[in-house]
C-alpha cells in the first residue's frame, strides 16, 4: 500500500499521523491507461503520470489541534500528470493548522514514455481549457479524453468524505477543495455544481476559471501571480465573476512567483501564499491559527 511520501517527512513538522491510502472506486470501474502508473522527477518536483487507479491520500492532524475542518488537495499538471509531492507537502501544512487533509490523486489523460514531453503536453491542454472558459461552455461539456475523469473523481471524493464523515472526525459541512493549476479547474467544476458535491470552500491557486458563476457557488480564496506566463488574468476573472455572483471571495495576485508556485521558498512575494490562506480560513471559522500555536508551544 502507498505510503505519505518519504520526500516530505523531512521537510516538514511531522505533527501529523500518516493514513492509508483509500481507493475511490474499489470495485475496480476506472478502466486502466495502457501506460503503467509511474513517478518521474521534473525541474524538482515529483509528478505522477498515467493514473488511472484514483485515490485518496490522508494526513491527519494529531488529536489535540483536530478541528473538523477537512480539505481535498488536488494537485496541477495540465491533467496530464500530478505535481504530487507539492501537495503533500501542502496537506502537512493543512495538518499542521488542525486540518484533515485529503490529496486527491486524480486519473489523468496517458502521456508519453518520456515524462519529461510533460510541459509541451500540458500547455496544449491548457489552451484547450482556456477556450472552454472564454465561451462559457458547459462545466459536463467533454473537451478531451481525461479532464471529465478527473472531475468524476473529484465529485466522488467529495461524496466519500460527505458519507464517512464521522469515521475521520470531520464535519460534513466544513469540507473544502484546494486545487493548483488544472486542480483548480477540477474545483472550480465543483464549486459551481450540485449541492451534493459541492464544497463548502474552495481555493484556487492560479486557475479555474467557470462562466457563469451561480449565486450558489462555493466562497473561494484566489491566488495567483502578475508574472504567471500560463494564466495571467484568470485568477482576476474569477474574483469578477464571483463578485458578480454576490458570492464571497478573496483575491491575491502576487508581483512575482510565476506558474505554480508552491511551499518551496522562491524569494518572491508568492512565497507568503501559505500564510494568506490560512489567515482567510481562519476568518471563516474553519481553522484557529492562534489556538494552534498555542498548542505547539510557539
Amino acid at each position: 500500500m502507498l505510503r505519505t511520501l518519504a520526500l516530505c517527512a523531512f521537510l516538514l513538522p511531522m505533527t501529523a499521523m500518516a493514513d492509508p491510502v483509500i481507493p475511490l472506486y474499489p470495485d475496480g470501474r476506472a478502466a486502466p491507461l495502457n501506460r503503467p502508473e509511474s513517478r518521474d522527477r521534473i525541474e524538482g518536483e515529483i509528478f505522477v503520470f498515467n493514473v488511472s487507479a484514483p485515490t485518496l491520500e490522508i494526513v491527519r492532524p494529531t488529536d489535540a489541534t483536530a478541528n473538523g475542518t477537512a480539505v481535498i488537495v488536488a494537485p496541477g499538471g495540465g491533467f496530464v500528470g500530478l505535481a504530487y509531492e507539492q501537495s503533500m507537502a501542502v496537506a502537512h501544512r493543512l495538518a499542521d493548522l488542525g486540518i484533515t487533509a485529503f490529496v486527491l490523486k486524480y486519473r489523468t489523460i496517458e502521456s508519453p514514455d518520456d515524462g519529461m514531453h510533460m510541459p509541451e503536453v500540458h500547455v496544449q491542454e491548457m489552451n484547450v481549457l482556456m477556450q472552454r472558459a472564454e465561451t462559457g461552455q458547459p462545466a459536463e461539456a467533454p473537451i478531451f479524453a481525461g479532464e471529465p475523469s478527473a472531475v468524476e473523481d473529484g465529485r466522488r471524493a467529495m461524496s466519500l468524505l460527505r458519507e464517512g464523515a464521522a469515521d475521520w472526525g470531520i464535519d460534513p459541512a466544513k469540507i473544502g477543495l484546494l486545487g493548483f493549476s488544472s486542480g483548480a479547474f477540477l474545483a472550480a467544476d465543483l464549486a459551481i455544481g450540485d449541492a451534493e458535491t459541492r464544497p463548502d470552500f474552495v481555493a484556487f491557486l492560479y486557475g479555474g476559471l467557470r462562466t457563469p458563476v451561480p449565486a450558489h457557488a462555493s466562497p473561494a480564496f484566489i491566488a495567483a501571480a502578475a508574472d504567471d506566463a500560463f494564466l495571467p488574468d484568470d485568477s482576476l476573472r474569477i474574483y469578477i465573476a464571483w463578485g458578480e455572483a454576490d458570492v464571497p471571495a478573496e483575491l491575491h495576485v502576487y508581483q512575482n512567483g510565476g506558474h505554480g508556485f508552491g511551499l518551496e521558498p522562491q524569494g518572491k512575494a508568492s512565497d507568503h501564499w501559505f500564510e494568506d490562506f490560512a489567515a482567510w480560513l481562519q476568518t471563516n471559522g474553519l481553522t484557529d491559527i492562534h489556538q494552534h500555536r498555542s498548542l505547539q508551544g510557539d
